[in-house]
């Protein structure tokens, strides 16, 4: 064995063991290195233009990403779509006499835009459980909790750049910032390869990554009018659903007519898109159907259930009644297993980054070059003081020297582990989740050791969860952009300035975005004569129980109708007094309307029948159940153990659970267009292993040729796309005008247009559902907008 040979062996025995005694070498991938642009090049990078841009795309996404996460609890990477978006606008700005950007440019704008869907992320994960602990979405709590999460993850990975950027160079990965570095560079504009002193004959012609970017405007452009036009004009059936009948009762499948789900199924693969519908399966056409077979002879309704039989359910019912706790219980479980696999990684993550910061040099501006220049470390703590004061001072957080302690404990663990692990496992496989999981069940059990366990204290622990989820979302997100920048020679504090710009902006609109895709799907149920729920005749609600504002009760108007009445508002979090929720309460003390959110609600559409969008959040359900399961013990435990164990089963046969449970707890119509996605992509991925069949790829190469396929960016486009319509409609929805002109297009959709209403609107509704999944793998076989190859000429 050669000495080179045996060097690279010991190097990966030395990852996979770190902590073995005796041989420790020094890094020989970092001794060799070269960044794409010299440390002495000196090229524009931190200029206005980008940096709006960049900042701008990164609200787009970022919006794109809640939507996302608030359907299904997935998000995808917005680097790659960002950086091929910048490339391509820059170019073609070139053309009509401005200046083309240069590679430094093309990443300040992947940087800043990359903030926005970590935000969104941790939003969707954790905030829409204030509503289900039964506290109201308010926006000056989630806005701070948005921006206090999203500048502390950036400032603690600051000081880590060094040990994990830097001295592991080859040693992580970091897939996502390493291909987001190869798209840069291979679109690297002629004043880029000239500073980089590198012959054009090294890229690939610049073409290729226009037409990349094209891709991505087409697909933006078709997810936006074609979930726009279904929306606003209800040109075709939402939902295709088919209930089955004797002797299969109460068993269905459902689809949901969305280019965003189908988008994701595609990026995220047939494996995990495949595992996620096998839990819808087990709900709709197992759990439900069982649960009327044995439930429909019952003569008194079964708990938790108080007053509507099983026999006279509907499928949806029994979801929300029993189901939803099944699946909530597999969420949960799945969160913790995932957590419990992954402890060796984070020990391991944690003690090598530490590691790695304790060896790190602190250098100085005047003797490093330009490619090793930070933000000053004063700047860094201060920044980080600065934002724990203000997690103190900020009331509505509701948050003491505890909470403030156990925020900068677990924030400052968990960036760190988040940004080795992305390193090592990529953003996609990073457990966030689970790390989410493990604050909150850790500073519950802190609080009911103390004794704190009134309602106020959910929002503390909520609070702290939620602030060290953005924070090591964010920590992640900011380790890949660091990693790109290493790679093609950009400036890390230009960067670091970059991404602090754009998660500012990001965290202050995306707080509004989350209330008003809540709001905009709000439906006031009146109370009297409502089939579902009733209180006891005579019931008051006590005045000490209505919620308070400015000392006096909280008042405001239901949307329903032409109802101007001022209600106070009252939340009923004790199922003796009647449902749990949300209502607004006449001034003789009767609950007037029941305020079904648009995040968690169950009713689809309003009292005069007109549809809205709702949004299921599982994971923000799972964070809800870890702190009231806790602090309060206000669960139907049989049915939550039953997804317990589910998530042990599946365990126990070798297949991820927390996917699984997800599909469980999700609608069948939100998993059906993932895994249609999913199999879109399986027959694409088939074609790429004959088109590469004669090259020897190993296994990695086969999967990362699938993973920069043109039907990728597509999907990323339709994504963009079908969710930034998503987000327009729910600020449509808020005008009582604009739904009144939306009802009138539901009216003359459900008498006049067959794709809409009708015996066999289901049916129809599936022939733009199946283009759009037909025009995706077109795209990914490169039967369309293929991209032009370069000839020999121009290589």
């Amino acid at each position: 064995m050669s000495t080179d040979a045996a060097d690279r062996e010991r190097a990966a025995e030395a990852v996979e063991y770190p902590d073995r005694v005796g041989f420790r070498p020094t890094n020989p991938y970092l001794a060799v290195f070269r960044p794409f642009i010299p440390p002495a090049a000196l090229l524009r990078e931190l200029t206005p233009l980008p940096l709006i841009v960049g900042t701008l795309l990164g609200i787009v996404f970022g919006a794109s990403s809640l939507y996302l996460v608030l359907k299904v609890g997935l998000t995808v990477s917005a680097s790659i779509p960002v950086a091929v978006i910048s490339i391509t606008l820059f170019r073609l700005l070139s053309k009509v006499g401005l200046r083309d950007a240069t590679i430094l440019e093309n990443n300040i704008v992947q940087t800043a835009g990359s903030a926005g869907e970590s935000i969104a992320f941790g939003l969707g994960v954790t905030m829409p459980a204030i509503m289900i602990l039964g506290f109201d979405l308010e926006l000056t709590r989630v806005t701070l909790v948005a921006v206090l999460g999203g500048l502390l993850g950036i400032l603690m990975m600051i000081p880590l750049r060094r040990a994990l950027i830097v001295n592991q160079h080859g040693l992580l990965k970091y897939p996502e910032g390493t291909a987001c570095a190869e798209v840069l560079k291979a679109s690297a504009s002629r004043e880029s390869l000239d500073a980089a002193h590198t012959d054009e004959a090294t890229a690939r012609v610049a073409d290729e990554a226009t037409t990349g970017g094209k891709i991505i405007f087409a697909g933006f452009g078709v997810g936006f009018i074609y979930y726009g036009l279904q929306r606003v004009f209800k040109l075709w059936n939402e939902e295709p659903t088919k209930e089955f009948g004797a002797p299969f009762e109460r068993a269905s499948v459902a689809i949901e007519n969305n280019p965003a789900l189908l988008g994701v199924g595609y990026i995220i693969g047939p494996r995990i898109s495949s595992i996620m519908f096998g839990g819808g399966v087990l709900s709709y056409l197992v759990l439900i159907p069982m649960i009327h077979y044995f439930g429909a002879g019952l003569a008194t309704p079964l708990a938790p259930e108080t007053s509507k039989l099983i026999g006279a359910m509907g499928v949806g019912d029994i979801q929300k009644n029993y189901v939803l706790y099944i699946g909530a219980g597999a969420v949960a479980a799945g969160g913790i297993i995932s957590l419990l696999r992954s402890l060796p990684i984070i020990w391991h993550g944690l003690k090598g980054g530490l590691a790695d910061l304790r060896g790190a040099r602190e250098a100085t501006a005047s003797d490093t070059p330009r490619t090793d220049r930070d933000l000053s470390m004063k700047f860094v703590i201060g920044g980080i003081i600065l934002l724990v004061v203000a997690i103190m001072l900020f009331r509505t957080l509701n948050m003491n020297l505890l909470g403030a302690l156990l925020i900068v404990a677990f924030g400052f663990l968990f960036v760190t582990v988040s940004s080795r692990l992305t390193g090592e496992v990529g953003s996609s496989s990073n457990p966030i989740s689970g790390m989410t999981v493990a604050t909150l069940l850790l500073t519950c059990l802190a609080f009911l050791l103390l004794g704190w366990t009134t309602p106020p204290y959910f929002v503390t622990a909520l609070s702290v969860g939620a602030i060290v989820c953005i924070a090591s979302s964010n920590g992640g997100t900011t380790s890949q952009d660091l990693k790109t920048g290493f790679l093609v020679g950009a400036t890390p504090r230009a960067q670091q300035i970059a991404i602090l710009i754009g998660a500012l902006a990001s965290a202050l609109l995306l707080g509004p975005m989350l209330l008003q895709l809540n709001q905009g799907s709000t439906v006031y149920m009146p109370v009297a004569g409502n089939a579902d729920f009733r209180f006891a005749e005579g019931f008051r609600v006590p005045p000490a129980d209505l919620e308070q504002s400015g000392g006096g009760a909280k008042r405001e108007r239901a949307r329903f109708r032409d109802d101007q009445t001022e209600y106070t508002v009252w939340h009923n979090t004790n199922a003796a007094n009647g449902p749990a929720g949300r209502y607004l309460v006449n001034d003789q003390g009767q609950p007037v309307y029941l305020v079904d959110p648009g995040i968690n609600g169950i009713y689809k559409k309003t009292a005069d029948g007109t549809s809205v969008d709702k949004f299921n959040a599982p994971k923000a359900t799972l964070m809800s159940y870890i702190i009231k399961g806790i602090l309060s013990r206000e669960l139907p435990w049989g049915l939550v153990l039953l997804g317990v164990f589910i998530a042990v089963v599946l365990e126990l046969a070798g297949i991820p659970s927390l996917a699984f449970a997800v599909g469980v707890y999700l609608p069948i119509s939100a998993s059906a267009p993932i895994f249609v996605g999913g199999m879109v992509r399986w027959l694409v991925d088939r074609y790429t292993r004959r088109k590469f069949s004669g090259r020897d790829y190993t296994e990695e190469q086969l999967v990362a040729e699938g993973d920069k396929s043109s039907g990728v960016l597509l999907a990323s486009g339709y994504i963009a796309g079908a969710a930034l319509a998503g987000v327009l409609y729910a600020f449509l929805n808020v005008k009582e005008e604009i739904r009144t002109w939306l009802g009138g297009w539901e009216e003359w959709a459900t008498d006049h247009n067959p794709l809409f209403g009708g015996d066999y609107s289901s049916l129809w509704a599936m022939i733009p559902f199946t283009l759009l999944a037909v025009v995706l793998y077109a795209v990914g076989r490169e039967w369309l907008l293929a991209a032009r190859r370069a000839t020999p000429d121009e290589r």
